[in-house]
């Protein structure tokens, strides 16, 4: 283990230990956690057939943790209801403590994940993001779906933290770093492996409806695009940027039907 590796886990085990005692984290999260420290020591030997049923463990808890399945976490809630502009849904947000594990396993686990990245100048990932934050906020308001809302509520600082790392982070480890990193390296083909990540990415905002399907896909492939060419950084950099423009700049998180 990586002198980094072991001060992250001794961190996430501070962490969930201050959870545990302030009744963030019930005992009923024991299970999860065993399952997942055990994805990870398999998911670390030496035999193939012992690292594909670490992954494919991890796999199925990373869905369970995304999906908020797993008992025990009791996630604070600091938005309740929230209408910030005219039109708008109401918004309501909790502080997770189970989608972060996913980024502190594949962390710990996997530490390819971070990306090593082109080192391409500056100016290229500009480009980059402002075509990401263009395609996808300009194709959402084509669609109907948000309006040109500027503002910067009190809760905007919250908000902020929350998606820069319970968000971004945590799920561009996993689609740029695990999945789309992951690819490269099974199939050897960068493009490939771009667009099945961006697909996945994608389908993973169906219950949102067709328009974000669409729109996260479109998505994808930009932080799929800042993955290659900065590595994990450039990607949360361009994701967080997206979702900042979007909640600052128009209807957050969408029109009314």
């Amino acid at each position: 283990m990586l002198v980094s590796q072991g001060i992250g886990l001794a961190m996430l085990g501070l962490g969930y230990a201050v959870a545990l005692a302030h009744g963030s984290l019930g005992l009923h999260a024991v299970p999860g956690l065993v399952a997942l420290a055990g994805a990870g020591l398999l998911a670390n030997r030496s035999v193939r057939w012992q690292q594909s049923l670490g992954h494919a463990l991890f796999i199925l808890l990373a869905l369970s943790l995304a999906l908020h399945w797993v008992p025990g976490f009791q996630g604070a809630k600091v938005i309740d209801k929230a209408v910030f502009s005219d039109g708008a849904l109401p918004f309501s947000m909790h502080l997770n403590l189970d989608k972060p594990l996913i980024g502190f396993w594949l962390l710990l686990a996997c530490p390819w994940v971070l990306g090593i990245g082109g080192k391409r100048p500056a100016a290229g990932l500009a480009l980059t993001l402002a075509t990401i934050i263009a395609v996808c906020l300009g194709g959402a308001w084509l669609l109907g779906i948000v309006a040109w809302a500027p503002k910067w509520p009190e809760q905007t600082w919250i908000w902020a933290l929350n998606n820069l790392l319970l968000v971004s982070l945590t799920e561009e480890l996993l689609f740029r770093g695990y999945i789309q990193g992951g690819l490269e390296r099974l199939l050897h083909h960068r493009t490939l492996a771009l667009l099945l990540a961006s697909g996945i990415f994608g389908i993973a905002h169906l219950g949102a409806g067709w328009q974000w399907v669409l729109l996260a896909t479109l998505a994808g492939l930009g932080y799929g695009l800042a993955y290659r060419q900065g590595g994990l950084y450039a990607a949360v950099l361009c994701h967080f940027a997206l979702n900042l423009s979007h909640f600052v700049g128009f209807t957050y998180p969408l029109l009314k039907p």
